[in-house]
């Protein structure tokens, strides 16, 4: 598929390169090493070269797409192979010789940055900047290269939306600065999932709680950029936001997620010799094939446990109906909307990135990072697999 001609005639225009201009030709020599690197990535991929007539040719190539990547030895203009046609089942391309996460990385080495400039770091986070960024970061500098990304990060988060029948929302804490003291900010987030059923991240925010004001703006923002069409809500039990949803959604039926009814049912169990058995009990409510079922191992639940643990029959009489509301769905939609599991992987993620700062400078900051990092997965669930197959609706 690949042909030794092609290696050898690149390996030897990198070689005249560094000949001719020695150091002040690498960024050239890396460019030239990168684009090949990635056409026959690509030829690998398709099982292919371009135009080649083969039994095992799974797409085709689909041309180029031009990205500028700034790096030590200078800019790189780079070609990112693209593709088409690919065979169902198999899933999109991405060059592995190019570095995922660029957005996010420059996202991340600009928080830090900003802590050391504003006065807030230690030796600790001015080491990082350095070995991170590779040079130490004046306030001028930051705020350029900040402004750039914070160009593309806000017009993605701004971008128009469409219908959306399925609504997951989610909120996270990281310690911002904030009037001189340390503070919790909440991370409102919303992932959606489209007609087509792929998954896709509608957008974030950063607020300092979790009151029903923020959560309506939050929600108010999502409607303002398009988004029409919801049929289920599933979130957590989160403070202001069941408020914020008869609201901004009113009508819509909400999915309280059954992972944080299980832990939450933890704290009214009076003995630990019992946890195990609560378990159980409401994993069979919440694994029933219809709701009929449902209510009827619910009642027996609550009348189970009336005597021996009356705080724990409570709750569960109170608590456990919000999370049966996906039993009105169709058996194969339930397994990825009861919980939300798809956010808890999403925060893991963003914990992944955010720990390195520890303590951003103000809720910017956290911001920029967030909105990096969540960009780049939405963009790999897009392309990605179907997460839902919404013909059973």
């Amino acid at each position: 598929m690949t042909h030794p001609d092609s290696e050898s005639t690149t390996i030897e225009q990198v070689l005249e390169h560094l000949t001719t201009r020695g150091f002040d030709g690498m960024a050239t020599a890396m460019q030239i090493l990168f684009n090949e690197a990635m056409r026959l990535e690509r030829a690998e991929f398709l099982r292919a070269d371009p135009h080649e007539r083969t039994a095992e040719r799974r797409g085709y190539a689909n041309g180029f797409k031009r990205k500028r990547l700034q790096t030590r030895a200078g800019a790189v203009e780079l070609a990112i192979p693209q593709v088409r046609d690919l065979e169902e089942g198999v899933e999109g391309f991405y060059p592995h010789s190019l570095e995922r996460g660029v957005r996010s990385e420059r996202a991340l080495k600009l928080a830090i940055a900003e802590m050391y400039v504003q006065g807030v770091s230690t030796r600790r986070v001015v080491k990082i900047t350095r070995e991170m960024c590779g040079l130490d970061v004046s306030s001028s500098q930051v705020s350029r290269a900040a402004q750039l990304l914070d160009d593309e990060l806000k017009a993605w988060r701004e971008r128009a939306l469409g219908e959306c029948p399925c609504l997951m929302l989610d909120a996270r804490y990281e310690k911002v600065r904030h009037g001189g003291t340390v503070v919790d900010a909440a991370v409102l987030t919303a992932v959606g999932v489209s007609p087509a059923g792929r998954r896709s991240i509608l957008g974030t925010s950063v607020a300092l709680s979790e009151a029903e004001v923020h959560w309506r703006d939050f929600l108010a923002s999502l409607q303002d950029r398009g988004l029409h069409g919801v049929k289920l809500v599933t979130s957590d039990d989160h403070a202001g936001l069941k408020a914020a949803l008869s609201t901004r959604l009113s009508g819509v039926p909400w999915q309280r997620c059954q992972f944080h009814l299980q832990q939450n049912a933890q704290s009214y169990v009076p003995r630990i010799s019992m946890r195990r058995e609560v378990s159980a009990d409401l994993r069979g409510i919440f694994d029933a094939p219809e709701r009929g079922e449902a209510d009827r191992r619910l009642r027996l639940a609550v009348a189970k446990y009336r005597e021996t643990a009356p705080a724990l029959a409570s709750w569960i009489e109170e608590n456990v109906p919000e999370g049966l509301t996906v039993l009105t769905l169709p058996a194969g939609h339930r397994r990825h909307l009861r919980t939300t599991n798809l956010l808890e992987r999403l925060n893991m993620e963003l914990r992944r990135r955010t720990r390195v700062a520890t303590l951003f400078p103000n809720e910017t900051s956290l911001l920029r990072l967030v909105s990096a990092v969540l960009i780049e997965i939405s963009e790999e669930w897009e392309t990605g697999r179907i997460y839902i197959t919404m013909e059973n609706d």
